[in-house]
C-alpha cells in the first residue's frame, strides 16, 4: 500500500465522500407548496432529540497522513498549512484551533468531524443566538471513511451516490458521545430520550413537542440573543435513522390547514 499524501491525493473525491448527506424531515414535505405531508420516517425503538442549530454545516476531516482539511459543507475551505485559507462565513477562524488540537486518526482511515458554526453573521438566524456577533460551534455528528482509496479513483457522480447510499459510517449515541468528551468538543444539546411509541406521528403532536422541548434555544452565546430555536433532530442511537423537525415548517402547514 501506498503511503497516503494529502498534496497527491483526488481532493475532488475527498471532497465528495466527507459531505454531510441531506437529512429527510420528519413529516415529507409537498413540492408543490412546501407544507408537511402525513407520511413520517419511521423509528424501530429509542428516538433521542437532540437541538437543531440554524448555523452552517462545517467539516474538519482529519486525514491517514496526519494532517486535515476543513470545509463548508460544499467545498474544502482550508489545507493544514496553507498560508491563506478561504474565509468564507468564518468557518476557518472557528474551527483550526479545535483541528490543531485534535487527536491524529489511527490506521488508513479517513475521519470527519461535523459542526454546526453559529452565531456572528454566518446566517440570518444569528440573531437567535447571540447580541454580540459571538460566533459558537457544536459537534454534531463523526464518520469514519475506510475505504477511501478505493473510492479516489471514482469519478464524482459515483461518490456522491455511494454517499447518497448510506456509504459513510456515523459513530453510534455511546461513541459519539465519548469522542466528545475525550476532544473537549460539545455536543448538540440532547433534549430527550423515548420510546418510538411515545414519539408522535400526527403533525400538530409534532408542533406540540417541540415546543415542548424547544421553548427557547439551550446554545445562546449572550444574554442578548432573540433565543428562537430552529428545531430538534430526531435520531436512533445507531444512526440508523434521523430526521430533522422545524418549526417553520409545522407553522406553515398549520396555518395552512387553517385556512
Amino acid at each position: 500500500m501506498t503511503t497516503f499524501a494529502v498534496r497527491t491525493s483526488n481532493l475532488p473525491a475527498i471532497n465528495s465522500m466527507t459531505k454531510y448527506p441531506s437529512i429527510p424531515t420528519y413529516h415529507s414535505l409537498d413540492p408543490r407548496n412546501g407544507r408537511l405531508l402525513d407520511e413520517a420516517v419511521p423509528f424501530p425503538s429509542l428516538v433521542i432529540g437532540t437541538e437543531k442549530v440554524d448555523g452552517t454545516n462545517s467539516r474538519i476531516i482529519l486525514l491517514p497522513d496526519g494532517t486535515y482539511l476543513l470545509g463548508s459543507r460544499e467545498e474544502l475551505l482550508y489545507a493544514q498549512g496553507d498560508l491563506i485559507g478561504n474565509p468564507a462565513l468564518g468557518i476557518v477562524d472557528a474551527l483550526r484551533p479545535i483541528a490543531d488540537n485534535l487527536p491524529a486518526v489511527e490506521d488508513d482511515h479517513i475521519v470527519v468531524y461535523y459542526l454546526e458554526v453559529y452565531g456572528g453573521k454566518v446566517t440570518a438566524a444569528s440573531k437567535q443566538y447571540t447580541g454580540d456577533k459571538r460566533v459558537g460551534h457544536r459537534l454534531f455528528d463523526v464518520a469514519v471513511i475506510g475505504d477511501h482509496r478505493e473510492m479516489s479513483g471514482w469519478d464524482s457522480q459515483r461518490v456522491a451516490a455511494w454517499r447518497d447510499a448510506g456509504g459513510q459510517q456515523f459513530l453510534g449515541e455511546t461513541t459519539l458521545r465519548r469522542t466528545a468528551e475525550d476532544t473537549g468538543l460539545d455536543l448538540t444539546p440532547r433534549l430527550f430520550e423515548i420510546d418510538a411509541t411515545e414519539l408522535p406521528t400526527d403533525i400538530a403532536e409534532t408542533k406540540a413537542l417541540l415546543d415542548k422541548w424547544m421553548p427557547s434555544t439551550r446554545v445562546a452565546l449572550d444574554d442578548d440573543a432573540a433565543g428562537r430555536p430552529e428545531g430538534i433532530v430526531l435520531r436512533s442511537p445507531d444512526r440508523a435513522a434521523i430526521a430533522k423537525a422545524r418549526f417553520q415548517d409545522y407553522e406553515r402547514t398549520l396555518k395552512g390547514r387553517s385556512r
